[in-house]
């Protein structure tokens, strides 16, 4: 006779629930009433953390691979992005939430660094959604404003930045603009590295203001597919399970092919110039 524990089943309908109320249009313009503010800072400077980001969690990995599992739980639970106001109310909610049902009896009984290390996790992967909205904005942007391809934020200035110059030109031309347009679709006008620059920046803060309020958009789009009860499911079971940390989850990855892309594509059209 097996006399092996049975697992604990999932608490399906109270994971739908929460999914629902946290997360579903109403529940995620609550959460983004705390992004005003600083969440406006942080957001930037976690798009610029995250290739760091990246890179512990691929030696995590490695660490695994090579049986370094001390040094692979070292790298796996630093924390290297910034907590937004947003992401803090996140984790609060869920961990409020794997708390009452470990009251009742049907949550996952994990240890509280273990439980804080899979929500840390799971909050940091919600994060990289809200860069990947981002970047479908760049890239739609591009295609739908110039009909080329901008992978990131360096591919998309200089096309801006060359339409101020051309813009400028026109109408600075001593013929007047009419005159201007012919001569500079022609000739077009020199594009200085300083516009490039100041293009960058601000569309760097552009991008940053997308990035903090990109869970109105996402959230429900989510809850809608599922996406965010899977997620939820498998904390659960790694917690339950005492499987340790998750290891790098895709959306990380999704969010970095945008730079990849973007260093790619700018390397070839400058090797190609």
């Amino acid at each position: 006779m097996d006399t092996s524990e049975t697992p604990q089943p999932l608490p399906r309908g109270e994971i739908r629930a929460f999914v629902r109320e946290t997360f579903g249009l109403r529940g995620t313009l609550r959460l983004h009433r705390a992004a005003l503010g600083g969440d406006l800072i942080r957001a930037p400077l976690n798009v610029i953390l995250a290739p760091v980001f990246l890179l512990t969690r691929l030696a995590a990995l490695l660490a695994r691979v090579m049986k370094r599992h001390r040094a692979a739980d070292w790298l796996a639970t630093r924390r290297i992005l910034l907590r937004t106001r947003v992401a803090t109310e996140v984790a609060a909610r869920v961990a409020a939430f794997i708390h009452e049902l470990d009251g009742h009896g049907i949550g996952p009984g994990a240890p509280v660094d273990e439980t804080r290390a899979a929500i840390d996790a799971y909050v940091s992967t919600r994060s990289a959604v809200a860069e990947i909205v981002t970047l479908i904005v760049v890239i739609l942007s591009g295609f739908l404003l110039f009909h080329t391809a901008t992978p990131g934020l360096v591919s998309l200035a200089g096309p801006f930045a060359d339409l101020g110059a051309q813009t400028i030109a026109i109408d600075r031309f001593p013929l007047g603009p009419g005159i201007g347009r012919l001569w500079y679709g022609l000739f077009p006008a020199a594009l200085p590295v300083w516009m490039v620059v100041v293009v960058f920046l601000a569309l760097s803060v552009a991008s940053a203001f997308v990035t903090t309020f990109a869970g109105l958009v996402a959230d429900p789009v989510q809850v809608a597919t599922g996406t965010h009860r899977r997620r939820l499911e498998r904390l659960f079971r790694r917690l339950a399970d005492r499987a340790g940390p998750e290891g790098l989850a895709r959306e990380h990855v999704a969010a970095r092919l945008g730079d990849i892309g973007d260093l790619a594509f700018n390397l070839i059209r400058f090797l190609r110039g």
